[in-house]
């Protein structure tokens, strides 16, 4: 009986005690940390059209699935581990992009038998080999995470008025995004300045560098006559927009857009304010990127908050409607 009682005592110890303290030393999986449900590959999705994208470092042309083609670009312009609802928010913004470039049949800045780059040209894009080799061991939960968004938008694009819209994007606002026609030409009815408080969350809202006035005059093509006494005397805002953005500024003897000032001297936005410090000038600005239609930062400061993808599109673009894309392409 003594021998019997004690098997069972080791059977118990095997069975029970030694999994425990596996568990309990075990690591955990990168996985585990970002459960997500099994979702069926992109690619294999029914009823596709194929996009033809011209890679830049083979300098040939590949063709993808367009659910694949989304999950690309989805995973080379947004952090796949932002917010679920923001990346399903930025699914349905990119597939808009492409839809409304193959309805419009104007392939002329593209080589012959594509329709887009993988640059920034257009949208940018990262085949399975390069997301492996950009996220390493990430690779399995992040994959996943970025097909659970594109599947679940499938073929959802953002149109207005029956088309679909320019769904421009960015990383970061200053606070607001900015009317489209005081960033550039047209004044688009979806594409109006709306307050984008999250933002401030993000590493890219404020940037501080120190340029030469020799630089800066170069860049320019002005003279700068600063003085102690009066170092803010060379430069005068004459504008600001509706996002509080500069709109015109007076350098000298010459007047610039806030948008030419930001393309001359590289700067993450048009919304900045400098200063002239033992010789330098210190130029302090407030977000990243153009400002025009979604913040993406603010995109996932919203889906933190509780909105949904739907949410967010129509928050950022005014008046649109969510459409399938089959009636514009074939």
């Amino acid at each position: 009986m003594k021998r019997i009682g004690i098997g069972l005592a080791v059977i118990l110890i095997i069975v029970l005690v030694i999994p425990a303290i596996v568990t309990i030393l075990a690591p955990d999986a990168p996985e585990m940390k970002h459960a997500q449900p099994d979702m069926p590959s992109p690619s294999q999705l029914e009823n596709q059209i194929q996009i033809s994208v011209y890679r830049t470092e083979s300098k040939k042309v590949d063709t993808y699935p367009i659910e694949e083609y989304i999950v690309g670009v989805l995973s080379a312009e947004m952090p796949a581990d932002f917010e679920l609802e923001a990346l399903k928010a930025q699914a349905m913004a990119a597939r808009t992009y492409i839809v409304r470039r193959i309805a419009g049949k104007d392939f002329k800045d593209v080589p012959e038998g594509a329709h887009v780059t993988d640059t920034v040209q257009h949208q940018v894009f990262l085949d399975d080999q390069q997301r492996r080799a950009a996220w390493g061991t990430d690779y399995s939960w992040k994959s996943q995470r970025i097909r659970q968004a594109v599947v679940e938008t499938q073929g959802k694009v953002l149109t207005f008025e029956g088309k679909p819209i320019d769904a421009t994007f960015f990383s970061t606002s200053n606070g607001y995004t900015e009317n489209s026609e005081e960033y550039w030409a047209n004044k688009i009815p979806y594409l109006r300045s709306v307050e984008v408080p999250w933002d401030k969350q993000s590493p890219r809202y404020q940037w501080t560098n120190a340029f030469s006035l020799a630089e800066v005059e170069k860049k320019l093509g002005v003279k700068i006559a600063a003085t102690a006494s009066a170092p803010t005397s060379w430069y005068k805002v004459l504008e600001t927009t509706t996002g509080n953005r500069v709109g015109k500024v007076q350098i000298g003897d010459k007047t610039f857009t806030g948008k030419e000032i930001r393309e001359k001297l590289g700067l993450p936005s048009s919304s900045f304010n400098w200063d002239m410090k033992n010789g330098k000038l210190m130029v302090t600005t407030y977000g990243y990127g153009h400002g025009v239609g979604m913040s993406q930062w603010g995109a996932h400061g919203m889906a933190q908050s509780g909105k949904t993808a739907t949410d967010i599109v129509h928050y950022f673009y005014q008046g649109i409607a969510i459409e399938d894309y089959y009636q514009w392409v074939q």
